[in-house]
Parts: structure tokens; sequence; C-alpha cells
């Protein structure tokens, strides 16, 4: 039987998948780890090759010792998510991603701004972390309103689409087969606007096949005028990223055109999300992008964002209630990764590290993690993952809740503690050993 087919396909249940990966699990023991950590993988629950069992299996496969799941607009994955890093024996952690409204903060002073979203001004991506296992119904049912607006203004732009690729000569997109057929919706997933471009990428594919005829038609009939290095790619047809590659050039040069704007019903205000956040003891982070110079996943161009006004963000997000900060070292310069370190600990934010994973050309390692002046990104990752495995036994072990025992320590003391707890639980048993911890420290 391929076990390795069954983990990663999107058809069979949550429920398939696992067990097909606790026949895979033994062969895992063996390998080596390198110490590296990341807690904001996609799954197929928003846009991603990977199923949640295949993202925690290349995760150990590439020497992680903790994986996390991080969706758009969804929390779906994050059961099976939990369940595979135990038994693959790492840290597990789930979120979501969402983008919220900054245009009524500090008096509208962010609402024509580019903050950290390249389609929109006054709207900006966050994360919510750390959330705890018995809140997961109330985080489905929370996205669920967001995820239905979502769908409706895709709906808007598949239409747009068809318009621009009817008078190109391709065949339209039927969004009932061609963009949710593709997607979990129906078990709680998210459609994005990668969902769509992957409907055009496949009716170009379609009419072109792969190799350097479709360069050539897309200049010629849609007027795209992909850069050399994309032309390189896409004229091998062998090219196991193809599909990744055509619509990552897609993003920057077809979504301008048929972009909608969204609306407060689906990016709903930053309190608000923050607010759901800490009352679920979770942890509400604000995703720094900084200005962009060349996209290690290329499909951002290069673009200036939050880092002229950075200083005047971080006061209103620690007065919106933002408790963390999460970035992405790869994505930005030292300089600025030393900036947003300083700003950290001058509001008092936690640090939360990861890197997007939406790409089968991606990396799921994050090297630089590991290195001295980062080094404590793998810290409070362990303290992320020790935050929500203590929080799912009794919500006064969250880390930022005011009847947390440990509430008195500074911050950074007490996500230290935490990261000890994290490092310390059996991750084939986690649920069993959390248990243990809060047991002893209520002693």
């Amino acid at each position: 039987m391929d076990y390795y087919a069954i983990i990663n396909d999107p058809r069979v249940s949550g429920e398939e998948r696992l067990a097909a990966l606790a026949h895979i699990a033994p062969e895992t023991e063996s390998l080596p780890t390198t110490g590296e950590i990341n807690n904001h993988i996609h799954t197929i629950y928003s846009f991603s090759p990977y199923t949640p069992s295949m993202a925690a299996l290349r995760a150990r496969e590439s020497g992680l010792e903790a994986a996390g799941s991080v969706d758009h607009d969804s929390i779906a994955a994050a059961e099976e998510m939990l369940a595979a890093c135990s038994t693959l024996g790492i840290g597990g952690c789930v979120g979501f991603e969402v983008r919220v409204s900054f245009k009524h903060c500090a008096a509208g002073a962010f609402a024509e701004r580019k903050i950290n979203n390249p389609d929109s001004a006054g709207i900006a991506y966050m994360t919510v972390q750390g959330i705890p296992k018995p809140q997961i119904p109330a985080v489905k049912a929370f996205l669920s309103p967001i995820q239905r607006n979502r769908l409706s203004r895709t709906m808007a732009m598949t239409n747009v689409a068809n318009g621009i690729l009817y008078a190109a000569g391709f065949e339209p997109i039927d969004f009932k087969t061609d963009i949710a057929g593709i997607s979990q919706y129906a078990g709680g997933g998210e459609i994005t606007e990668r969902h769509l471009l992957a409907a055009v990428a496949d009716k170009i594919i379609i009419r072109y096949e792969k190799g350097e005829a479709l360069t050539a038609g897309i200049t010629e009939s849609l007027g795209i005028n992909p850069p050399v290095k994309i032309t390189a790619l896409l004229s091998d047809p062998e090219n196991p990223h193809y599909l990744y590659d055509l619509l990552g050039l897609l993003k920057t040069t077809f979504l301008p055109r048929i972009f909608i704007q969204p609306d407060e019903n689906e990016c709903i205000p930053a309190q608000d999300v923050v607010h759901f956040a800490n009352s679920i003891g979770a942890i509400p982070a604000y995703a720094y992008l900084g200005d962009v110079g060349d996209s290690p996943t290329g499909d951002k161009k290069a673009e200036k964002f939050e880092d002229e006004y950075l200083d005047e963000l971080c006061v209103e997000l620690s007065s919106l209630g933002y408790k963390a900060i999460t970035y992405m070292p790869p994505r930005n310069t030292r300089e600025q990764l030393q900036r947003v370190q300083k700003l950290c600990r001058d509001y008092g934010f936690m640090e939360i590290s990861g890197v997007d994973i939406n790409s089968s050309r991606q990396s799921f390692t994050c090297k630089e993690v590991v290195l001295p002046e980062f080094r404590h990104l793998v810290d409070t990752t362990w303290a992320l993952i020790a935050h929500e495995r203590l929080a799912s036994i009794s919500a006064d072990y969250a880390l930022f809740a005011d009847t947390n025992p440990f509430v008195s320590l500074p911050l950074q003391e007490r996500l230290s503690l935490y990261a000890q707890y994290g490092r310390s639980l059996d991750w084939y048993h986690p649920e069993d050993s959390a248990l243990k911890i809060v047991g002893n420290t209520k002693k």
C-alpha cells in the first residue's frame, strides 16, 4: 500500500491520513534533527500542496523539531496537524491567518497606507497563534462569516476573470468544478485568490501545454511578459513546480486586473479579531512584512510597506491589545529584523517566527533561526507550544492570562519558563505531560 499517497490525499479523511502516517512514523524516528522550527505552514485548507499530515511529515523529514499549521481564514487543519505531530514525536501548534481592517484605528491614520498587504491599503494581515484545543469550535464559528464573504467576492472576481479569458479565446472557469472543486471549502477550508489563479493557470496549460509555447502564448493572448527567470522555469515542461511557478507569475500580473477590494464584512476591524483572540486565550500577532526587495517566494514585487511608520504602528498595536509580532527571518534584511526585535522589547511583544509554506518549491527549513541573533525564536516557539498545551488543560495557563500563576514574572522570564515546559513535554503523549505540569505547578 502506498502510505505516502494516502497521507497527502485531500480526498480521504483526516483519520485515514493519520492511520497511514502511523505506518510511516517508525521510519522517521532515527532521522536527525536540526533544532529548527516552523509554525507557519499552510495546508490544503487554504492553498498548499500539503495535507496537515504531510506537512508534519515533511517537517520531520526536514529535521524540524516543531511544526505548526496556519491557514488563511480557517482552523480546519488544526486537529489533524496536532495529531500528526504527536504521531511523529515533534512539537505541534496551530493558528490561523486573517486580514483585518485598520481603517478606523488611530483616527484613520492607517486608512490610506499600505501596511503589510500588497493588494489593499488600510488592510493588514495578522495571525492568531497558540489556540487552545477546546477553543477550536469557537474559532470555526468566528471564521465562518468571514469565509462566506470571501467566497462571494471570489465568485465575483471569477466573473471578471472569465470576461478576460473569453476575450482571449480561453475556456471559461466553472466556479463549482474548477475552484470549489479543488478546495477544501466543504470541510471548513477557505477559498483564496490562489484557488482562482490556479484555475486560470489550468486553462492556460490546457491551451498551450507546458513549455516554451506557453510563455509565448500568454504574452500574445493575455499581455503577460514573464521575467527571464520565470520564462526559463516555464519553458521546462518537466519542471515539478510548474503550477506554482505559473501561479506566482499570475499573482503579480493577472490578479491586479481582476482584483475586487474586500469590505469590512470580510476584513473585519482589527480590534474585533484581537478581542476574540484574547477572549479564548490565544495570542493575537501582527504579521510584519517590511519593505520588499526581492521576494523569496516570487509572488511579491518590490514595494514599500510599513517600515516608514513602524514605530507609530507599534503604538497602535499595543493600544489594540496585540500580544506579539510574527515575522519571517528569510524575508527581511538584518537591519529590518534588528529594528523589529528592539520594538518588540520596547512594547512588550512576544516574537513569533515561521516561514509561510504554500508552494512545493519552498523549503520547510529556516536555517536563520539557529543563528545566534535569532536563536531566541526557537525558544519562543517552544513557549508558544507550551502555552497552547497548558491552556488546553486550564485557561489560567494561557501566557497572557491575568490569572496566569506566573503573571508577576516579566514577559521574557515567563517566555523562558514556558520554553522549558515546551521542551520537557513528551511529544508522543503531549496532553498527558501537559496535565502533569499543570498539576505540579498548582501544588
